[in-house]
């Protein structure tokens, strides 16, 4: 097998991340380069350095490559996504076009299995990606011995050295306090996925995009969804004309948002859930079948041995890296949601690629111009580059170009006429500096904003770029129209 060497240890135990002793193997392993974590930013720098000829060992605790984006994360939920937004179109066809279906009927069993068919097909085929360029897997916990070694625990490996090592342990959902919510009181975004049970209220701690994801799927399922927001409005990170549409779409799935609220405690009872929560300095109290904390995720940089080599973690526990991924210690580097916001698998990618070049001496850079942010509701919100709010934030001299989709054939003949595309551009440079959209698919129609950006394009390339009638992505083109001057078919 590539990289195994002969050389033995004395394979005593090692304590893992409760402090328990944990038997390993024996054998150390010897490798050019060394992935920790086989998510999309581990196995994609994996793949990327095993094409550029460089001797590479993937190591991750679970024998399915794929992370907790494709095995408890991205996919299973868009998968239930999918089935939730057939239910909820099932439910709107009698009104909107005179089609009328009977009341859906959930196999729970079926959609599991559906869920983790999609999954499966994914991970395996990622395994076989692996096995085909010749890719060493190793199960395992990795903890840093020092700035060329690892040891790993729960393996048949006891430890493995590295000419360099690429860290993608990525993140873990952030808890409350458990004064607050006891741990057996609530569900995680992972536990959420298992559907063991649609429970006939559900509680959604967290107006951001995995809350509002997950909330959408129970209540597409037949759940009474209630999300608590400790801020002003849902989704702060989106300027807020796009999430208009959304919110308004949301107050009639949900049975209720509060915005401006606060968690004061929890505890399970025989009714329940009993949650307790303040807003506008009033004091509720309301009973669930379940509650789901959705407050954020944590980068995954305690407890794998950083302290022994000279890698630097920063306040928020993000390790500290250059522009081509290199931390402090020259022999390690760091992607994806180790190495900072935005934690997405789409930047964590192409920051695999990055660090794999530069490792094979190539002259690279992380420098990207835009980093797609798309959240999969119905409708569907993506932006990039610039948003409306931080251009105000920065002072920034900028046009603005919106286009309602109350005014696009495509969106009103597929009956989902709300939703709004904006370009941003500089106002003297006329450069498109950022876009964004709500509206259906909302979440494909940005690469050709992301490409803009990248391209240094200018509102007018976009205005003048001939698209497909009748289409969605007109609205891309009148928004750009409506930049300097105005959208065909906007009012005068």
């Amino acid at each position: 097998m590539a990289g195994r060497s002969d050389s033995r240890n004395t394979g005593e135990p090692a304590p893992n991340a409760k402090g328990e002793a944990v038997v390993v193997g024996e054998l150390t392993e010897a490798t050019d380069l060394l992935v920790l974590g086989g998510g999309p930013g581990g196995y994609v720098a994996a793949l990327k350095a095993a094409d550029l000829g460089i001797q590479t060992t993937l190591v991750d605790e679970n024998p399915m490559l794929g992370g907790v984006c494709l095995r408890v994360g991205c996919i299973p939920s868009k998968a239930l996504l999918h089935v939730a937004h057939l239910v909820d179109a099932a439910r709107e066809a009698g009104g909107k076009f005179g089609v009328t279906f009977a009341e859906p009927r959930i196999d729970l069993d079926k959609l599991r299995a559906f869920k983790q068919g999609v999954v499966e097909r994914l991970c395996g085929g990622i395994n076989t990606l692996a096995t085909k360029r010749s890719v060493r897997v190793v199960q395992g916990r990795a903890r840093f011995e020092d700035s060329k070694t690892v040891r790993v625990e729960n393996s048949e490996v006891a430890r493995i050295k590295f000419k360099n090592c690429i860290i993608a342990t990525g993140s873990r959902p952030k808890r409350l306090p458990a004064r607050l919510i006891p741990p057996d009181a609530c569900l995680d975004s992972s536990g959420a996925l298992e559907l063991e049970d649609i429970p006939k209220s559900l509680l959604v701690i967290g107006g951001g995009y995995i809350g509002l994801e997950l909330g959408q799927v129970y209540a597409g399922l037949g759940s009474k969804v209630t999300v608590i927001e400790m801020l002003d409005r849902i989704l702060p990170g989106a300027d807020e004309d796009l999430v208009r549409p959304l919110a308004a779409k949301l107050k009639k799935q949900f049975d209720a948002i509060h915005t401006s609220a606060s968690i004061e405690g929890a505890q399970p009872t025989s009714r329940g859930v009993e949650v307790l929560f303040t807003k506008g300095g009033e004091k509720h109290k309301l009973v669930f079948d379940r509650v789901l904390q959705s407050v954020g995720r944590a980068p995954n940089t305690d407890n794998i041995g950083l302290e022994n080599t000279k890698a630097r973690v920063n306040d928020k526990g993000f390790i500290e890296v250059n522009e081509q991924r290199q931390t402090a210690d020259k022999r390690i580097w760091a992607i994806g949601d180790v190495a900072g916001e935005p934690m997405l698998a789409h930047k964590a990618s192409r920051e695999a690629i990055v660090a794999a070049e530069a490792i094979a001496g190539h002259n690279v850079a992380f420098d990207p111009r835009a980093i797609p942010a798309v959240v999969y509701t119905s409708p569907e919100l993506a932006w990039c580059g610039v948003t409306e709010a931080e251009a105000k934030a920065k002072n920034l001299d900028v046009k603005v170009g919106k286009f309602q989709w109350g005014a696009s054939g495509r969106a009103i003949a597929m009956g989902k006429p709300e939703g709004v595309t904006k370009v941003i551009a500089d106002a003297k440079t006329r450069r498109v500096l950022g876009v964004g959209i709500c509206g259906e698919h909302a979440g494909d129609l940005i690469a050709e904003a992301v490409l803009a950006i990248e391209m240094g394009a200018e509102a007018d390339d976009l205005a003048m770029t001939i698209h497909p009638h009748p289409a969605t992505s007109e609205t891309i083109m009148e928004a750009a129209e409506s930049v300097f001057g105005k959208a065909i078919h906007a009012a005068k």
